[in-house]
Parts: C-alpha cells; sequence; structure tokens
C-alpha cells in the first residue's frame, strides 16, 4: 500500500470578501449532497462494514468521492474537530498528486490544496466559510463537486 503524504498549506489566490458574499446568494444553492447511505464498493477499503452512516459527498461525474471524517467542515477549523476528508477515486490511476482548486461561490475567492500520491486523507482547510466549488485533478481524471463550509460553532 502505498503511502499518502497530506500536504496541509493552503494558498489564498483571490482577495477579501465580506461574510455576505461568503454566502450563497439569493436564488443560488449550494449543488453539494451530503449523503449516508452505503459507499459504493470501490470506496469501502479500510471499512470492516460497507460504511453506512458515514457521510460522503460524490464528484459531478462520480469519479471521486469525498468521505467527510470532518463533518461539519468549518472555516476556520473547529478547535476540536479538523476538515478532514478522505478521496477515494473509482478507478486506478497513474502516480500523482491530486490538485484541489476551489472558488468561492459568488465571489472571486479562491484557494488551493494539494494530496501528495494523488487521492487519499487529507485536511482541507478552506479561508472562508460558504459554498466552495472545488475542481479536483489527478492523473488522467478531472471532476467537480460543491462543498459547504460553516462557520465554527461558539
Amino acid at each position: 500500500m502505498r503511502t499518502l503524504a497530506v500536504v496541509a498549506a493552503v494558498l489564498l489566490l483571490g482577495g477579501c470578501t465580506s461574510a455576505t458574499e461568503a454566502q450563497p446568494r439569493a436564488g443560488e444553492q449550494c449543488g453539494e449532497t451530503i449523503r449516508t447511505d452505503a459507499l459504493p464498493e470501490w470506496a469501502r477499503a479500510g471499512f470492516s462494514w460497507d460504511g453506512s452512516g458515514t457521510k460522503h459527498v460524490y464528484s459531478a461525474e462520480g469519479d471521486i468521492l469525498a468521505i467527510l471524517f470532518g463533518h461539519p467542515l468549518s472555516s476556520p477549523s473547529a478547535p476540536d474537530r479538523s476538515n478532514k476528508i478522505l478521496w477515494v477515486a473509482r478507478d486506478q490511476y497513474e502516480h500523482g498528486d491530486l490538485r484541489i482548486d476551489a472558488e468561492l461561490a459568488g465571489t472571486t475567492t479562491r484557494a488551493e490544496a494539494k494530496v501528495a500520491g494523488g487521492p487519499g486523507p487529507s485536511i482541507i482547510d478552506l479561508p472562508r466559510p460558504g459554498c466552495w466549488h472545488v475542481t479536483l485533478t489527478w492523473p488522467g481524471h478531472t471532476d467537480s463537486m460543491d462543498l459547504t463550509y460553516g462557520a465554527p460553532s461558539p
């Protein structure tokens, strides 16, 4: 089994936005659908059951799954919980990094992160609460999904 390194560096590429801009605007919705049904068979490695009850989000094309061990995701991260996401790719791929390019809905705020070695465990901290559209690129594949980051609970 290959070792996956987690790169925790997240670079803020865009400008600052106000708190009202960080939330989806009227008429906009975050396309994220958090599921808790059984994980697909291709995403069950390391699970001793079918994964039912585990929060997860499918990508637009269904080529990658985000298993949200840090749910609810928050920005900044909660003091008692990290934004841990396990990325699981449906198909085999050549060795290479998973690149995450994120854009906050309704703004010009962007961020990027990298999971060294490709899909696997990560801590993904994004700079603002809101609906983030993420484009995921790994060797031979590109897919996307929306992820919601809330403000941490007081």
